[in-house]
């Protein structure tokens, strides 16, 4: 998939391991897995390849939040994002957008 950041701490994150606004900080666990976790979306073509990769727990969500996509993480984080199919047949291209890394029971 190719991965687009939708802001600029996400960004920071995954190309430096560390977000320049301090309002960004999280535990370097967390940014290790965030990495990890984005490299198994870079890997991956298509969002279908995401159900069978237990860890990811990828789910479509509801509420305020329905038109977003999320993978976990970890126990705590997940990484939130929108996913959209570019291109004809055989040359498609799934797009998957970062929108947020948000602590999952806040």
């Amino acid at each position: 998939m190719k991965i687009e950041f939708e802001k600029e701490y996400l960004l920071q994150l995954y190309s430096e391991g560390k977000a320049k606004n301090k309002k960004y900080r999280f535990p370097k666990a967390v940014i290790s897995k965030y990495i990890q976790t984005i490299d198994k979306l870079r890997a991956a073509e298509r969002i279908e390849e995401l159900y069978p990769i237990k860890s990811l727990h990828y789910e479509t969500l509801k509420g305020d939040k329905k038109d977003l996509e999320s993978v976990r993480v970890n126990l705590q984080y997940r990484i939130e994002f929108k996913s959209s199919v570019q291109g004809e047949p055989p040359d498609t291209i799934t797009i998957c957008s970062i929108v947020e890394l948000s602590n999952h029971y806040k």
